[in-house]
C-alpha cells in the first residue's frame, strides 16, 4: 500500500486496530499513551484522515508531522488539534519514538449534547501543525490530568452519569485550551507582532493599487494564505491583539483609504466606490455609514 495515499478509520476500533492498541474499553472514546503505539513499518501508510476529533499531547523529537508543504518538529510538548475529515501525515526515521498521551472522541459520543454544536465553534481545530499549541510543563500536567481523569471514568461502570461526566470533562480541556492559545498570542509577541505589521504592509500595498478596481476586497482567505498562516489562527491572533476580527482590519483599511479620496480629491461617491472594489455605491454607502456613522457625502461635506 502506497504511503501517500491518506487511508481513512472511521471508527476507534479501527485505529486501535491499526496502531496495535487493545481493543477500546468504549467504542466513541479513547485515550491511550504514545508509548503504546507500534511503530509504523515502511511500507505502512503514514498519511491518516480519521472520522473523529483527536486531540494530542506529544513530544517526538525526531518526528515531523507535515499538512500539505508545512513541517513541523515536535522537539517540545505540544498540543495538536485534529477535526474529522482533515488529512495529516507523520514523517520519521526507523528510530521514530513519540511520547505524551492522546483522546480521540467520535462525533456520534457527542450527539444531542451541547458540545455536539459547540466543538465545531473552537477555532483551533482549523489550526494548522505549524500553529500548534506549546504548553508549559504545568500546563502539560493539567492536561494529561483532564485526560487519565477522561480514561478512568470510562474504565469504571458505566452508568447513566459516565457521558456526562466525560463531556464535562473534554470540555474543561477545550476551555484550557483556549485560555492556553490566548496566553500564547501574547507570550510569543515578536512572531506574533511580526504577522500583524505584515499584515498592514499587506494591506496597504494592496489598496494602494488597482487591486480593488480588478478583483474587488481581499477575502479573509487570501490574506491569511498570503501571510502563511490558517484563516482561523488569524483570527484567534487578531483579536488577542487588537480585538478585531480579520475582516475588521479589511475594512477598517477600506474606510481609511475612503475617507481620503473624500477629502482629497473630487472624484463622484460612485468613482471612489468603484476605485474601492464595489459595484454598487449603494454598497459601499452602506458601508461607509455603518463604520463611521455618516453617509460618504456628509463626510466629504464637513470638510467643506
Amino acid at each position: 500500500m502506497s504511503n501517500h495515499q491518506p487511508v481513512r478509520i472511521k471508527t476507534i476500533s479501527e485505529f486501535h486496530k491499526f496502531r496495535d492498541l487493545q481493543k477500546p474499553e468504549h467504542p466513541l472514546v479513547s485515550v491511550y499513551n504514545f508509548e503504546d503505539l507500534k511503530r509504523l513499518n515502511e511500507d505502512e501508510p503514514k498519511s491518516l484522515m480519521l472520522d473523529f476529533y483527536s486531540i494530542a499531547l506529544k513530544r517526538s523529537p525526531n518526528a515531523k508531522m507535515r499538512y500539505g508543504q508545512q513541517e513541523y518538529d515536535f522537539n517540545e510538548g505540544v498540543l495538536l488539534f485534529i477535526s474529522p475529515g482533515q488529512v495529516f501525515s507523520i514523517e520519521g526515521n526507523a528510530e521514530l519514538e513519540h511520547t505524551g498521551w492522546a483522546l480521540i472522541v467520535h462525533p456520534d459520543f457527542l450527539w444531542n449534547t451541547p458540545l455536539a454544536k459547540k466543538i465545531k465553534q473552537y477555532e483551533y481545530f482549523g489550526y494548522s501543525v505549524h500553529e500548534a499549541l506549546h504548553l508549559s510543563d504545568k500546563e502539560e500536567k493539567m492536561i494529561i490530568g483532564i485526560m487519565k481523569n477522561i480514561q478512568h471514568e470510562y474504565q469504571s461502570n458505566i452508568d447513566k452519569f459516565s457521558q456526562d461526566v466525560i463531556i464535562a470533562q473534554i470540555e474543561l480541556l477545550l476551555t484550557y485550551a483556549e485560555r492556553f492559545y490566548n496566553r500564547q498570542f501574547i507570550t510569543r509577541k515578536i512572531s506574533n507582532h511580526q504577522i500583524l505589521a505584515r499584515l498592514e504592509t499587506l494591506l496597504e500595498d494592496y489598496f494602494s493599487t488597482d487591486s480593488l478596481a480588478k478583483s474587488g476586497l481581499p477575502t479573509v482567505h487570501y490574506i491569511a494564505e498570503t501571510l502563511n498562516v490558517t484563516p482561523n489562527y488569524l483570527s484567534g491572533l487578531l483579536k488577542s491583539l487588537t480585538g478585531q476580527s480579520t475582516q475588521h482590519h479589511i475594512h477598517d483599511k477600506l474606510i481609511e483609504k475612503a475617507k481620503e479620496k473624500l477629502s482629497t480629491t473630487n472624484l463622484s461617491i460612485s468613482e471612489i466606490a468603484f476605485d474601492l472594489g464595489f459595484e454598487h455605491q449603494q454598497s459601499f454607502s452602506k458601508l461607509f455609514k455603518t463604520k463611521t456613522n455618516v453617509s460618504p457625502l456628509e463626510f466629504r461635506q464637513s470638510f467643506n
